[in-house]
């Protein structure tokens, strides 16, 4: 049995070591060793980032300002959820481009994502120009992306040694 094992651990191998494209220029490899652990950093920056902007947004012109705007749209009780969102957006956002409590804010964002998805945009087809899913499908799925990986090597998560 135990041999069995060896050999499908050295069959995955190969097929790893065969399917891993070689570089054009070679001599990159070191730049992109150096790199790639910034790669999730950088995922996670501009997802949290740019969803707290949002939800700065909200903060700035006031919650009982833009629950009118959500009552028009159809959501009940509005002002409830403007500070739902007020929190998801601004403090999760910040806190995925930190990587603390990565998963539970990524998948409150999919969440508010798929919500909108359905709720406000599908209808409209793809095109962002014509306001259209694109953009929360786009970030819907990042977020989806990092609640499934967590805050990566480079977070506070891994930093205090715990995540949800």
């Amino acid at each position: 049995m135990n041999s069995s094992s060896t050999e499908n651990n050295v069959d995955v191998s190969n097929q790893e070591t065969q399917q891993t494209p070689r570089l054009f220029i070679p001599q990159l490899q070191s730049l992109y060793d150096l790199l790639e652990p910034l790669s999730w950093l950088i995922v996670r920056c501009a997802c949290g980032l740019i969803l707290a902007v949002h939800g700065w947004g909200k903060i700035v012109k006031g919650a009982e300002v833009v629950a009118p705007n959500f009552e028009k749209l159809g959501f009940y009780p509005a002002l409830e959820i403007v500070y739902l969102l007020i929190f998801v957006e601004f403090f999760g956002g910040l806190c995925v481009a930190l990587g603390l409590f990565t998963r539970f804010f990524a998948a409150a964002i999919t969440i508010e994502m798929g919500v909108i998805f359905f709720t406000q945009y599908l209808p409209n087809g793809f095109s962002w120009l014509n306001r259209g899913y694109e953009f929360v499908l786009l970030w819907g799925l990042i977020a989806l992306a990092i609640t499934i990986k967590g805050g990566g090597p480079l977070s506070l998560d891994r930093k205090i040694g715990r995540e949800l």
